[in-house]
């Protein structure tokens, strides 16, 4: 069990420990009475299974709210629990048991993304990088980039959670800041705020698809376009980046204190920030190039409508090569630069120190790797036995059953949604189940369904960094670790919790003096109200 000795310090005179810091000392304290992260998801995995047994015998069912003929509609419309208490569960358990941790999707992403990441990272060009950005920028002003960095990275999501977070922690550790906090703030912006941005990304088709097959019940001839939200995520975008580096400056930074260098699991010379000398300059001067040269390579792939990169049969960008193989561009984006780096300082001179570098790199790995085998069984297992679909449906009918028809239903709407999140981290999971609810019950009370989906989109975004079920939360708990030996799953959930607290306060409060107080569109185009 670990407390940080550093929440002492946030005291009011009297001497008495501020009302939040205690909760926060609480959480973590009663968080980090649970066993080893990976320990936990054993135990979780086995659960799933007593439970699914449980429902089973017990004849727990709902009735699917998708449509007749939808995809993944349950045969006859009602989602039954899936029974792995049993014999033909158990064949499916001993069976599925390799799939279920090769198929686990961040696994992949993160191992092959470190392949290039690891050759940056072991020529020595991150840290010279680091160093050479903020060497002159003050302590608000690198949170700040860092938290904003964070949320443009989802347009891309892997190179956020693969490549900011743990460069953040970094950043802050080489400025003699807590690594942690900027590891929670790059966190903050990356997962806490998944659904704002500057950009259209993936996840808004993905989405939208939803939104307007489930408006289809009611009006058969409704579209929703990706960029229905567009000016609401903008707007967002900015929100997050201020109250996301305010609770890091205010809340979380004082109460972890000041870093012990002794708590690290892991050599942490390569982050002490120091002058570049003149063989670094050169050195990131030759990278720099490099990433021209790469830059340049993709734009010629990209920009052009001839473009192999680009969808072959739209040519457009959506659905490209491009976007579904950003992974392999990430490799090549960081390995290319970081050999450059290494050759022209030494630190690199053939393939070995390539080959060197990545395997470093996996080495680094073994606990993550562990984890996700049995993350990925409790995942499996709980989509396997539809609990989590059934919850997901059972918390959307709690809150249609109330009967509010103003806009305090969007309050709990959020706030179901937040909740519903714990249970499902996929973004696209939860909406295929509460969106043939919500978006037409709210539709006959009047409201569009672009409205309907913003609203969604908040409650799913600021519950990610506090839930276990998020796919890269294992990672995030394998990068703190290597700052904190003996971290916790507590003491990563009570440092997050102020910012999924805040970033509901605020994007809540946003969302209605833009919808409901100022009457503006939440995208090109976009209505509020809707009327048959």
């Amino acid at each position: 069990m670990t407390t940080s000795a550093s929440s002492h310090e946030q005291q009011l005179p009297g001497g008495r420990k501020k009302a939040f810091t205690r909760f926060l000392d609480t959480v973590e304290w009663l968080g980090n009475l649970l066993p080893h992260p990976i320990t936990l998801f054993a135990m979780f995995a086995i659960g799933v299974v007593v439970i699914s047994g449980i429902a089973s015998w017990f004849g727990l069912a709902v009735a699917d709210p998708r449509p007749v003929g939808a995809d993944g509609r349950a045969p006859g419309g009602v989602i039954e629990v899936f029974n792995l208490f049993s014999g033909e569960g158990l064949r499916i358990i001993v069976t599925s048991l390799v799939t279920n941790f090769t198929g686990f999707a961040p696994l992949g992403t993160v191992l092959v993304a470190l392949l290039g990441v690891g050759v940056a990272e072991h020529s020595g060009l991150l840290s010279a990088a680091v160093r050479g950005l903020v060497m002159q920028a003050s302590k608000r002003t690198v949170t700040v980039v860092v938290v904003f960095a964070g949320i443009l990275s989802n347009t891309a999501s892997e190179l956020g959670y693969v490549v900011l977070i743990p460069l953040a922690a970094m950043i802050f550790h080489s400025l003699g800041r807590h690594p942690l906090a900027g590891l929670a703030a790059a966190f903050a912006g990356v997962s806490g705020g998944y659904s704002a941005n500057l950009l259209i990304g993936t996840v808004d088709p993905l989405l939208s698809g939803i939104t307007e097959s489930a408006a289809h019940m009611i009006d058969p001839g409704y579209t929703v376009g990706p960029e229905v939200n567009w000016f609401f995520m903008i707007v967002s975008t900015f929100l997050v980046t201020f109250v996301g580096s305010w609770v890091t400056i205010a809340i979380v930074e004082p109460k972890l204190g000041k870093y012990d260098p002794n708590e690290a699991s892991v050599d942490l010379s390569q982050d002490k920030m120091g002058a570049l000398t003149a063989a670094e300059k050169r050195g990131l001067k030759f990278a720099g190039l490099a990433v021209l040269g790469v830059c340049a390579l993709l734009a010629l792939s990209i920009v052009p409508e001839w473009g192999v990169l680009r969808n072959q049969e739209t040519g457009e960008v959506a659905g490209s090569p491009f976007l579904k193989g950003i992974v392999a561009l990430i490799v090549v984006f960081f390995a290319v630069p970081g050999f450059v780096y290494g050759r022209v300082t030494g630190s690199m001179r053939n393939d070995r120190d390539v080959i060197n570098a990545m395997s470093k790199s996996m080495g680094t790995m073994g606990m993550y790797i562990v984890l996700v085998f049995f993350a990925a069984q409790f995942v499996a297992f709980f989509k396997i036995t539809n609990l989590g679909t059934i919850f997901a449906v059972v918390g959307a009918d709690t809150l249609q059953s109330i009967g509010l028809t103003g806009p305090l239903l969007f309050l709990l709407f959020i706030m179901m949604c937040g909740f519903v999140n714990l249970m499902l981290g996929s973004a696209s999971a939860q909406w295929a189940v509460t969106a043939p609810i919500f978006v037409p019950m709210l539709m006959l009370l009047g409201y569009a369904p672009e409205v309907i989906q913003a609203a969604y989109r908040i409650g799913d975004s600021v519950t990610n960094i506090i839930t276990p079920m998020m796919s890269y939360f294992g990672l995030i708990v394998s990068f703190a670790t290597r700052y904190k030996k003996d971290l916790g799953i507590g003491t990563l959930i009570a440092t997050m919790i102020p910012y999924s607290i805040f970033f509901f306060i605020g994007w809540t409060l946003l969302f209605f003096i833009w919808v409901f107080a100022f009457g503006l569109p939440v995208g090109p185009g976009a209505a509020t109200y809707y009327s048959s």
